[in-house]
This record gives structure tokens, C-alpha cells and sequence, in this order.
């Protein structure tokens, strides 16, 4: 494990440990966290911790063509009960996602420097939101930061059934169109592998990294 110091460089991403922990400390300024980010890195901790660095093998990662949609699901999105926008709120998304209550977590990992840090990547448009309406009220969404050919899928929330959902699916079809090719979900989670992400070596996620 190593120590950070004022700089913005990190280790190679190999010498994390068998937990995925690459290095404690440092900041969050934008211009590390997206350092981290391009070298497939990424901050987990919880407010009042030292910020611990992550890059954990296996990878969790979700290519966009392998999407998952079920018929139930199909039929939602055929009803048009829902509206989905990209980046038309971002500050409101990662509000949400940081103060939704979540079943066996306490506390966020969502500091209040970290939002600020990445309110700031979004206004330089490296991180960003899709956001799902309904009845003109902001439901569910997500955010993460696009590294131009890999999107790093950062949190999630949802205030209705399915609505997270339908951000992640309507993510997973518009970076398929811009042929991305995957999108970064950080760790093993049963829900996004029940929508068909998947668990790859760390090695073979570098490969996408830019």
C-alpha cells in the first residue's frame, strides 16, 4: 500500500493488494480524481477516513452489448411511463445518489468534497448524469466519468421501482451506439450482474483503459 503525497501520480495498478487497495491519502482534487480514473483507479471510503484508492481485480464491467432487459422490463420502457435525459441535472443526480438510504450501508462514500470535486468534472464535461423523469419529477439516475471510450460508472439511485434501471439501460444502448466499449462498474454487485455485467481480470480491463 502506498502513501500519496501533493503530487497527482499514482503506482502501477498491479501492486494494489489482493483486497484491491492501491494507496491511502492525498486529496480529492478534480485533477487527481481524474488521473485515478484514467489509470483505472478510484477512491472508496467513508467520510472521516483516510481516502483509500482502489483498483480491485477481478473488475466489474458491464459491455454495453450484453445488456440484459427482460420482457417486463421491455414493456416499461414501451410505455413510455418514464423520460430519460443525459446531463441535464447532474448536481440534483449526485445529490440523490448521496443521500438515498441504501439497505445495509451506513453512511455515503459520497463525501461532500468529493461532490464537489465532481460537480467541477462535469462542468469541464468529463463527469456526467442520466437522469429518468416522471411526471416531471427527477425519480432515478446515475452518474460516472467519461473517459472518451470507457465510462466509469461512479453510483446510482432510484426513488421508484425500476427507475435506476432504465438510467442504466439507456446508458448501456447510447454508449453501444457510440461504440464504447465497455462501461467500468467497479465491483461485484447482484444487481448490475442480473442486468448482464460481468467479472474481468484486471489485466484485461487495462486493455480499455486510454
Amino acid at each position: 500500500m502506498f502513501l500519496l503525497g501533493s503530487g497527482f501520480d499514482f503506482p502501477p495498478i498491479e501492486l494494489a493488494s489482493k483486497e484491491g487497495i492501491l494507496a491511502i491519502g492525498g486529496d480529492l482534487h478534480p485533477s487527481r480524481l481524474f488521473a485515478a480514473y484514467q489509470k483505472g483507479i478510484f477512491p472508496w471510503y467513508n467520510e472521516g477516513e483516510p481516502i483509500v484508492w482502489y483498483s480491485p481485480d477481478p473488475r466489474m464491467v458491464l459491455f454495453p452489448n450484453k445488456i440484459k432487459i427482460t420482457k417486463s422490463m421491455r414493456k416499461i420502457l414501451r410505455d413510455s411511463t418514464f423520460k430519460v435525459t443525459f446531463n441535464q441535472n447532474f448536481e440534483q443526480v449526485i445529490r440523490h445518489c448521496k443521500t438515498v438510504q441504501r439497505k445495509e450501508q451506513e453512511g455515503t462514500w459520497i463525501t461532500d468534497d468529493l461532490e464537489k470535486s465532481m460537480i467541477i468534472l462535469h462542468k469541464n464535461a468529463i463527469a456526467k448524469s442520466v437522469e429518468v423523469w416522471q411526471n416531471d419529477k427527477l425519480v432515478g439516475g446515475l452518474y460516472g466519468i467519461d473517459l472518451g471510450n470507457l465510462f466509469c460508472g461512479e453510483s446510482m439511485f432510484s426513488l421508484v421501482s425500476n427507475a435506476s434501471k432504465i438510467a442504466y439501460i439507456a446508458l448501456a444502448q447510447k454508449l453501444e451506439k457510440e461504440n464504447y466499449p465497455i462501461i467500468d462498474c467497479q465491483v461485484y454487485n447482484d444487481h448490475l450482474a442480473s442486468l448482464g455485467a460481468e467479472e474481468i481480470s484486471r489485466e484485461h480491463f487495462k486493455k480499455y483503459l486510454p
